[in-house]
């Protein structure tokens, strides 16, 4: 079993779906985690029950929209933690919030509302921009640190009414490819995970058939690529791409090309 005795991880969105998985799975490594979230009931509640695990967590209220929060919480983390070696840009919200039925009734680019539009580009996109542009002096002045970007499948990037969800992940994409290349040879890293489907999380309509309900990943399956890449495995990975329906396969894969060497 992978040890993160001695990791300390900030996941932003971390009250629910995929960031809660990661969480999960994370703190079960052994992990420090700081749970970063807008400040609600929820993000209170999600640090108590695992306060009383005798997890290691800290409450970090954060909206990553909003440069002054991002700022705040980066200061109070690296003060309450030492540092920080993993940051999970994780944080976003989907489909349903521009378009409820979004499923059954994709809606034409051109009908979006702006101000909807707005909203799903500024978390899903600049949030991921806000955070590691917040952390990126620490990472590199220390020489070490670690950004895992939560993207999505290519094909929601291209599928009819998917506007804004679907250009917000290309762009946190490109983004992350970008980001790799500026901090090469700073000894900073970065890396894509995705679930490589549809998740059940509270992006999907309620009112979506049985055959395809039933179908969803479980968002627990981002838990053992996360803890891979927060492990002294991947400490000098940078640029993957790690599908986590796949991640078996590419694990095995890595391992063996790393044997070669």
């Amino acid at each position: 079993m992978v040890d993160l005795g001695s990791v300390r991880v900030v996941v932003t969105g971390a009250t629910s779906g995929l960031g809660e998985a990661m969480t999960d799975a994370l703190l079960e490594a052994g992990a420090t985690v700081a749970l970063a979230s807008r400040p609600t009931p929820r993000l209170d509640e999600a640090v108590s029950r695992r306060e009383k695990l005798g997890q290691k967590v800290l409450r970090l209220p954060m909206d990553v929209r909003d440069l002054d929060s991002v700022e705040r919480a980066v200061v109070r983390v690296m003060e309450e933690f030492g540092g920080v070696d993993v940051v999970i840009n994780n944080a976003g919200i989907g489909m349903r919030t521009v378009n409820p039925h979004f499923f059954d009734q994709p809606m034409p680019f051109y009908l979006v509302n702006p101000d909807g539009f707005a909203d799903v580009v500024s978390t899903n996109l600049t949030g991921y921009f806000l955070v590691a542009r917040s952390f990126a002096p620490y990472f590199v002045e220390s020489g070490v640190g670690r950004f895992i970007n939560v993207t999505m499948n290519h094909e929601t990037m291209k599928r009819r009414g998917f506007v804004p969800y679907g250009p917000s992940r290309a762009g946190a994409e490109s983004l992350s490819v970008i980001m790799a290349e500026d901090f090469d040879g700073t000894g900073v890293t970065v890396n894509m995970l995705l679930p490589g489907g549809a998740t059940a999380t509270g992006m999907i309509p309620e009112e979506v058939p049985a055959t395809f309900s039933a179908n969803l990943l479980s968002p627990k399956i981002m838990g053992p690529p996360a803890v891979f890449l927060a492990s002294e495995e991947a400490k000098n990975l940078s640029g993957a791409r790690i599908v986590a329906t796949e991640f078996d396969g590419w694990l095995a894969e890595f391992r063996q090309s790393k044997n070669r060497r």
